[in-house]
């Protein structure tokens, strides 16, 4: 018995344990949508196509899980790019159709005609047209299949005609999911242990690929006595119970894990792709060991370099390898985590009643926040804030464009996160920026009465690039922003809004705003002149800060020039 392809994609789709779909009907998608409407799938509407790109990799990234999304032809799909970037950098199982028009249009410059595939091979590990009714199971199998396996996004184009075309589907393709394990082979084991064992001062520095190895990770440094740096992405999954962790280093990092990196003489980089060479010894001998050979000596030289999942290899290095007993390395580096401990607890203790430091406002959040709330944030400066203030013990979720770096992802994700976690706290750190940026989907938020919690870091600029300027000696240029009063708006779109202009208010506020059963939207006004200052300061950051405050003197901006330097250094 032969089923139209739009039924056979959907039902390809909930055998590879697809759930929902997001994006917007109409056009070319109608037959499709139409075959949802009578399936087990769960359509999601959201106003702004991007929007569902972002939620559909929100849901996956928390559940491992495949989701879909699905657009138009033409200017419909063409509005999933960005989100869909994204969803591929972070690495989440997704399946995007993205509709074309009709078999006899194409190449004839037919209005909304785009050829898809040219636009999505750039961000996806697959991207294929379904040619013939026949290929309706197996293309959808295989993209589903690619998305589940090498983390990414799949892509399916598909004719709108081509949707209500009959198949005979008379063949079980399937999605399968191989889980082999993979290490170094003995003799490349035997060369790691020589070269741990040459070493003095040995760092270990866990990315992404370590996210599944933790305890393995601690076991490894308890045994060489080496402190864990670990990148910015790793943070919510190696970031906690470990007496031995050290943080990030990078730009958003801190003091002792840019020191573990760059003195020791040894770095164990494991599963890292961190791409700021800077941030990599210039002296030390580094060992790198990835699941991806791609990746091995990407970002900088390398002495010795192995494919292998990291659980997998440290599990047969550790019975190969002596208990270090010295700690000098290590404790040298403790030291330097409980001088910054001071620092930081230091900067979140808010002086001022009438105004608001955005650290002060991240640190009561995650005084607040549930232990198991899965938190997102804007790229930019709300990134910073939760990376650093917001802590991490292997129960809370921390996502953030940290691969492609884009602007209004945070409460675009917590979407699908909140479809995909229902009875869990989602909270979205918004900048003003990002919020303006994509706020008609605050609307979605009110259709589907998803819970989802969001703070908004109003400081009436585009914050991060404004400090970026200034680090490079410029006056900051056409970064203002002139905002609403975003509680109001929220109030407009259905929904709980408030707003906190004196930090005294804040923690009451903040309760309230937790304990709101719908989604509710917190506006607080932070100051605009807050520094994201760097574990170390270079000769040519602090030249170039030097460089503006003269600009900004000459130019007549001396007031702004004083609130920086009191947000930052007078406190």
């Amino acid at each position: 018995m032969t089923k139209p392809v739009s039924e056979i994609i959907v039902d390809t789709l909930l055998a590879a344990n697809a759930k929902r779909c997001y994006g917007i009907v109409g056009d070319t998608l109608n037959q499709f949508t139409d075959a949802i409407a009578r399936s087990d799938m769960e359509w999601v509407s959201v106003r702004h196509e991007e929007v569902a790109g972002f939620a559909a990799g929100g849901e996956s990234y928390l559940t491992g899980e495949l989701s879909v999304c699905a657009g138009t032809c033409g200017p419909g799909s063409l509005h999933f790019i960005n989100g869909i970037f994204e969803t591929h950098r972070n690495g989440s199982p997704v399946v995007l159709i993205a509709t074309q028009v009709a078999r006899s249009e194409v190449g004839l410059q037919f209005p909304q005609e785009v050829d898809q595939k040219k636009i999505y091979e750039q961000c996806s590990v697959f991207c294929e047209y379904i040619s013939h009714p026949d290929q309706a199971r197996r293309i959808t199998a295989m993209a589903a299949q690619a998305a589940l396996n090498k983390g990414g996004v799949a892509v399916v184009i598909v004719n709108g005609d081509m949707f209500s075309e009959e198949a005979d589907d008379k063949h079980d393709w399937a999605v399968h999911r191989p889980r082999p394990v993979i290490r170094p082979c003995d003799e490349e084991l035997e060369e790691i242990r020589k070269a741990i064992g040459d070493a003095q001062r040995i760092a270990i520095y866990a990315g992404w690929g370590a996210r599944t190895a933790h305890d393995e990770v601690v076991a490894l440094s308890e045994k060489l006595n080496a402190p864990v740096a670990h990148t910015s992405r790793s943070t919510e999954f190696l970031g906690h119970d470990n007496p031995n962790d050290v943080g990030m280093t990078g730009i958003f990092g801190e003091p002792a894990g840019y020191h573990a990196v760059l003195d020791c003489d040894l770095l164990l980089c494991l599963g890292t792709n961190f791409a700021w060479t800077q941030f990599y010894p210039e002296k030390a001998k580094i060992l790198q060991i990835d699941i991806d050979a791609e990746h091995i000596g990407r970002r900088t030289p390398v002495h010795h370099g192995y494919v292998g999942d990291v659980k997998a290899t440290i599990d047969a290095l550790l019975p190969m390898l002596e208990n270090r007993e010295d700690r000098s390395f290590l404790d040298k580096i403790l030291d330097i985590v409980e001088s910054d401990k001071e620092t930081r607890e230091d900067e979140t203790q808010e002086p001022d009643a009438e105004l608001i430091h955005p650290q002060f406002v991240a640190k009561t959040l995650d005084r607040l926040a549930e232990p198991d709330a899965i938190l997102t944030a804007d790229a930019g400066s709300p990134m910073v804030w939760l990376l650093r203030h917001i802590t991490p013990n292997g129960r809370r979720v921390m996502l953030t464009s940290l691969m492609h770096g884009t602007m209004a992802n945070a409460y675009p994700q917590a979407i699908g996160l909140a479809h995909a976690a229902p009875d869990r706290q989602v909270i979205a750190m918004c900048g003003d920026g990002g919020m303006t940026m994509l706020m008609g989907d605050l609307l979605t938020l009110v259709q589907q009465k998803l819970p989802v919690k969001i703070v908004v870091f109003n400081n009436g600029s585009l914050n991060f690039v404004e400090l970026e300027q200034r680090v490079e000696g410029l006056l900051d240029n056409f970064t203002t922003l002139e905002n609403p009063d975003f509680g109001a708006l929220a109030r407009a779109c259905g929904m709980w809004g408030g707003r906190v202009e004196k930090a005294t208010d804040l923690e009451t506020k903040m309760i309230e705003w937790l304990a709101h059963e719908g989604p509710a939207l917190l506006d607080v006004t932070t100051a605009r002149d807050q520094l994201v200052m760097p574990p170390e300061l270079t000769v040519k950051q602090m030249s170039g800060a030097a460089l503006y405050g003269i600009k900004a003197i000459l130019h007549g901006r001396g007031k702004g020039l004083m609130e920086m330097l009191q947000d930052n250094f007078l406190r």
